[in-house]
């Protein structure tokens, strides 16, 4: 037997139904299997609505958001970590024999294959071969409107490089500053597991004439980051068939190429001009950006000054996304702790601790090794 498209004549949707050969030229439908999910493309992605924003580590291409309310239903709670999704399959032509392939956007991963229908048909459950890989997922994740605030910072927190405290491994996470007027009193400042930002038509981003929204996860976060401390050449190409933009992850996520596959309907004919890495959170970064540089800062801050007193330690990086007018400041941030009171947030040029000088690239690599991506 083979999988085959169907049209529901009800509800107009594309089903898949489990067919065989009859008599001549006749094929008979057995069974429905499962809907065909719809394909995004470019001219959905503007919407201001917000599904599910799923993620797992160390996978190398981003497909980060579902909107299906079929997918949506099976989500039990606001927010998961390590469980295992629903498939979300797209229609992606067909394999060089001529036989129907499907893509998996949760998983990212083919489907159509020998193994896959022999699985299929042993089930009668429609599955990619990734579909035990355990994920996190956030339903209507924290949403910062780019145009509401003042500024608006937004940074790949990463674990701290030195500390009184215990340092433990863990994901990267998304760091959120938020003020009304420039320079005053922090209205947000606090770690998300993922944010959503969206903005207004003026910033015109990827050629959009409508107010869209760029999701930000822990790991496209983290490469964005890596990438550009390395100096590594970053864009952002939108695919050739569905105008869904690239996001490379993991291992695509480090070396840049020209060849680039669409996460979203699960098609590599886009080719860019020049080899890059591509992620939406180039363009959110340059062109939402006020002030793009960042000034070493020129505060000094020997920590020896302040024996008893607990600390943390960490390199600073360059924002994902920064609207004030001002330069970022780069260098060391310090937390130091007098009981349960913050006397120092800030970051310095120069910290000196038991004697020595530290060095930020050492730090920033100790966060990096850290980091569970």
């Amino acid at each position: 037997m083979f999988v085959e498209r169907k049209i529901s004549p009800t509800s107009g949707t594309v089903e898949l139904w489990w067919a065989k050969d009859g008599p001549g030229a006749e094929r008979t439908l057995v069974r429905k299997i499962a809907d065909e999910q719809p394909l995004v493309m470019d001219s959905e992605r503007g919407s201001r609505e917000r599904g599910a924003i799923c993620w797992a580590h160390g996978r190398t291409l981003g497909n980060i958001e579902i909107q299906s309310p079929e997918l949506l239903n099976q989500f039990a709670r606001k927010r998961a970590e390590d469980v295992t999704l629903p498939c979300d399959f797209v229609y992606a032509g067909k394999y060089r024999h001529g036989a129907d392939r499907w893509w998996c956007r949760t998983h990212q991963s083919h489907w159509g294959i020998k193994s896959d229908l022999a699985a299929l048909d042993a089930s009668g459950v429609l599955q990619c071969s990734n579909h035990n890989q355990l994920m996190n997922y956030e339903l209507h994740p924290y949403t910062v409107d780019l145009d509401e605030y003042a500024e608006v910072g937004v940074w790949c927190s990463l674990p701290a490089a030195l500390s009184t405290a215990e340092i433990s491994p863990r994901p990267p996470k998304i760091h959120v500053h938020v003020r009304d007027k420039p320079g005053a009193r922090k209205r947000i400042d606090k770690d998300f597991a993922v944010v959503s930002t969206a903005y207004s038509t003026q910033v015109g981003l990827f050629g959009r004439e409508d107010t869209i929204r760029v999701d930000i996860t822990p790991p496209a976060a983290f490469d964005f980051v890596c990438a550009l401390e390395s100096g590594k050449e970053l864009g952002c190409i939108d695919c050739s068939n569905c105008g869904h933009p690239h996001l490379d992850l993991g291992t695509f996520g480090k070396t840049p190429h020209r060849k680039h596959f669409c996460a979203n309907c699960g098609r590599d004919s886009t080719w860019s001009k020049t080899a890059i890495i591509s992620t939406p959170l180039k363009p959110l970064h340059d062109r939402t950006a006020s002030n793009l540089s960042c000034l070493t800062a020129n505060r000094v801050l020997n920590l020896d000054d302040h024996k008893g007193h607990s600390y943390t330690i960490w390199a600073s990086t360059p924002a994902i996304v920064w609207t004030a007018s001002r330069p970022q400041e780069f260098g060391i941030h310090v937390h130091v702790h007098d009981g349960m009171d913050r006397i120092i947030d800030d970051t310095f040029g120069e910290v000196i601790l038991n004697g020595k000088l530290l060095v930020r690239n050492e730090l920033l690599q100790a966060m990096i090794e850290r980091a569970i991506v």
